[in-house]
């Protein structure tokens, strides 16, 4: 109970510390002995020490410790091991909090060989015998003893050194160059230990086949199946080694051999199949007989019955020759983890299996061998669904990605390129959170606005926009810290797309087009034909072209190289102008406006008094292949002086270029023709006659006179201006009467608080001014009776409740204060005599 507990398993203490107290702390463990004194653990300590700490099932953490590891306290059958772990929430470790934990298991009785195969270790663990005729030896004196072995110890049981087998050399160490060198030896009175890690130097791989259990068990097999079985040797992870300890004036040996399956799993059939040969030639040396004691395996260190291992389709096989124990993948007592390998998702199972094999021989009596497997799966992809649906009623885009096991975290997520981990893009708009299925698995919802910077809209087709949400997931695994991506990319198509429209109109001299944008054409651009009207292309041609952001309005000159001339008579010239807003991408054409105008041919045309003609021949849009620069007068020398597209602009005196004139009484008309002739032929294909008519006088007074420039005045515009009128329903002006709210019931003397608003154009140039405002008895503007509430802009004197002006300021609603006038009038009724004519 409590942020750890323990568990007394064989020669093995096992402490598992609480998940839910020690999730993502930092953690540092120490072995305490018996003076008090904590030994901190690190990977090369707790290997030669007899500890190991595992990180598994979801961050499960757990601490074993062997019987006789470093630091135990033994007391007859009883070994005590405390051990100290400190827990903090930074790497550095301040502000630890610290955590003792002592436990005591019963362990007895001992074999005489015990080996323990763990997960980062190899211990082997020997009865320590004297013969009964050395007992009864005198002993010598010390100095003879020190003189011969100075190396040796002086205690009653101490280990002088330790000799490594090794097929080309024997080695020997002494103690502490063995300890040095990363071994754990120990002596007890009654025990001699040797613990090896799986690094250490002296370490040899042999392969161990299947079938040499011994020579009367070969004899059962054919020749050509001794040979196929054979070659399916397991690797055994071996240390030869003798081990010298003194008693009293002799030194005694034990053969300390030591050796633990690497392989021998296999995955077959959705099956793990784990072989452990029964006869291990490294440690039956000089064994002619050979005794099956006990078989017994499990999971987690704890033992399973045949009835628990049935229910969990579990199969132990003791043969003749080697012991089998198959698992099927995924079953009870394993866990699943998830893994990646080259950046792709997946998962392996893990189980931690243990198999306790006890023969007996006529050389050792009685060996038990306990091996400790962890096995895990090769790497199996995972598929993970990606599913978006989009909640369009809330404007939000609904992505659910998964599932996951729970040892995965979602640690940041990226879109164009930026990285923002998951608090920050909390606090950016984006709605995070963790489903957790019943089976233990989990998956990530992330929910995004439609507007959100980070997801792109797109016009499709009528009113439909897609919404695009590109965004990188980043995981963590926990607690391998694997890392992983997953992309995701959802799609939405929502009705709300606003196309732009446009309205035209012309004045005198020129086609104006002013074009409202919608929502979907921030970035098309304006072409005529195929040419991009920029601000310096406009300036160009002397266009006008401005976008306050809500409008774009475009102006050309009725003469110009980009006006179509349609028509021709003598009552106009129709003259239209075409636009075209084409995607800023791809300039696939997205939207046409257009705005045509009737000209008064007249504006071809200049007569000035001094006898000069300006003249402007158009091409209309159905003679394409006329080149205006080959336009000509009657005198073809006479060319046009200016030259576009559409246009030839000539410039002469009326006595010039084949002019004719013609006299009446009271006027001079001067005619003459712009031809154009194909080469070779002197038939025109297109003639443009115009004529010049002075008054003729007989007298011309002249007079001079010298006057002072007129005093500025204001010269009238031409535009067009959008207004509005609104009631309110208080003094405040925050609220406005809906349509659905009228007719409005007042009663008299109540104050009506009326807004008068320019709504376009946006030009912080303009003020609004009131001039005249009345009420009438009916909608009609025009009806009977009247009453004036504002007269010449200012409130009418014969009110009984004069009319009161109310200051308008800048607010979040009121951009432009001046284009703004508010107003408070009483309610008042019209009478006739003594009637009411409404109420």
């Amino acid at each position: 109970t409590g942020p750890m507990s323990s568990e007394c398993l064989g020669n093995l203490l096992r402490i598992t510390l609480s998940t839910e107290y020690f999730e993502d702390k930092y953690l540092s463990f120490s072995v305490v002995d018996q003076s008090g004194l904590a030994w901190e653990l690190d990977e090369a300590m707790a290997a030669q020490c007899g500890y190991t700490v595992t990180y598994s099932n979801w961050s499960s953490i757990e601490f074993r410790a062997s019987a006789v590891s470093c630091h135990s306290h033994l007391e007859k059958d009883v070994f005590t091991i405390t051990i100290q772990i400190k827990a903090s929430h930074t790497p550095d470790m301040k502000n630890a909090a610290t955590h003792l934990k002592s436990a005591s298991c019963h362990y007895g009785p001992w074999s005489p060989r015990e080996l323990i195969c763990e997960s980062n270790y190899m211990e082997v663990s020997v009865r320590r015998e004297v013969p009964q005729t050395l007992k009864d030896f005198l002993q010598d004196e010390p100095e003879d003893w020190t003189l011969v072995f100075p190396e040796a110890k002086a205690e009653e049981a101490s280990i002088w050194q330790i000799v490594f087998h090794q097929p080309e050399e024997k080695r020997a160490l002494l103690v502490n160059n063995a300890w040095s060198a990363g071994y754990g030896l120990n002596a007890t009175d009654s025990r001699v230990l040797l613990r090896v890690p799986y690094a250490a130097a002296q370490i040899q791989l042999v392969e161990v086949g299947v079938l040499l259990l011994a020579q009367q068990a070969v004899r059962l097999y054919r020749s050509d199946q001794i040979s196929s079985l054979q070659d399916q040797g397991i690797t055994f992870s071996v240390v030869r080694s003798s081990t010298f300890y003194k008693y009293r004036w002799m030194i005694l040996m034990v053969d300390t051999a030591v050796a633990c399956p690497v392989d021998g799993v296999d995955y077959m059939n959705k099956t793990i199949t784990w072989t452990v040969p029964k006869y291990i030639p490294p440690l039956s040396a000089g064994v002619t007989s050979f005794k099956d004691v006990l078989v017994e395996a499990g999971v987690d260190l704890h033992k399973l019955s045949a009835k628990e291992m049935a229910s969990r389709k579990y199969v132990l096989s003791n043969d003749l020759n080697a012991i089998t124990m198959k698992v099927p993948i995924g079953a009870e007592g394993g866990y699943y983890k998830t893994s990646v390998s080259n950046g792709q998702l997946g998962a392996k199972y893990t189980i931690n299996l243990f198999l306790e094999h006890q023969w007996e021989d006529n050389k050792w009596g009685l060996t038990k061998h306990t091996i400790i497997k962890e096995i895990e799966t090769p790497f199996e992809q995972a598929e993970l669904t990606i599913t978006s649906n989009s909640n369009l009623s809330a404007r939000l885009m609904n992505v659910v990605v998964g599932t996951f096991l729970p040892d995965v975290e979602l640690v940041n997520l990226t879109t164009e390129g930026v990285t923002v981990p998951i608090p920050e893009a909390v606090q950016n708009g984006y709605l995070v959170h963790r489903t957790r299925y019943a089976n233990g698995s989990q998956a990530y919802v992330i929910q995004v606005p439609l507007d959100a910077p980070s997801v792109k809209k797109e016009y499709i087709r009528e009113d439909m926009r897609a919404y695009t949400l590109n965004v990188t997931l980043a995981f963590i695994t926990h607690p391998s810290s694997e890392t992983f991506v997953v992309p995701v990319i959802a799609l939405s198509a929502v009705k709300d797309a606003v196309l732009p429209r446009a309205r035209g109109f012309c004045d005198e001299r020129n086609l104006h087009l002013i074009i409202t944008h919608g929502n979907v054409d921030q970035n098309w651009l304006p072409f005529i034909s195929d040419w991009h009207l920029t601000s310096e292309a406009a300036q160009k041609y002397n266009y006008s072209l401005k976008d306050d952001g809500t409008h774009l309005e475009i102006s050309v000159p009725f003469l110009s190289s980009h006006v179509n001339y349609e028509g021709f008579h003598t009552s106009g010239i129709k003259a239209s102008l075409y636009l075209t807003l084409k995607d800023g991408i791809t300039l696939a054409n997205r939207r046409d406006f257009s705005v045509s105008c009737s000209f008064s041919p007249s504006e071809l045309i200049q007569c000035l008094p001094n006898g000069t003609v300006i003249i402007t021949a158009i091409k209309l849009v159905g003679d394409a292949d006329l080149d205006t620069s080959l336009l000509v007068l009657r005198d073809r020398q006479c060319k046009p002086s200016l030259v576009t597209e559409k246009t030839a602009t000539f410039k002469f005196n009326v006595n010039t270029c084949g002019t004719s004139r013609k006299f009446n009484s009271t006027t001079m008309t001067y005619e003459n023709d712009v031809l154009y002739f194909r080469p070779g032929n002197d038939t025109p294909i297109y003639q443009l006659k115009f004529l010049c008519s002075y008054a003729v006088k007989q007298t011309v007074d002249v007079q001079y006179e010298s006057k002072k420039n007129p005093p500025p005045s204001i010269k009238s515009g031409f535009g067009s201006l959008a207004l509005s009128l609104k009631l309110f329903k208080e003094k405040s002006y925050s609220e406005s009467y809906q349509e659905s709210e009228y007719p409005v019931v007042k009663y008299l003397r109540e104050a009506l608080y009326f807004e008068v608003e320019l709504l376009q154009p946006k030009d912080a140039r303009l003020d609004l001014n009131l001039n005249d405002c009345w009420a009438t008895n009916s909608r009609s503007q025009d009806s009977l009776p009247q009453w004036h509430i504002l007269t010449h802009g200012c409130e009418n004197s014969k009110d009984s409740y004069r009319t009161v002006f109310h200051k308008v300021n800048y607010s979040l609603r009121v951009k432009f204060p001046q284009h703004l006038k508010r107003f408070e009038v009483r309610m008042f009724t019209f009478v006739q005599g003594t009637t009411l004519l409404q109420e």
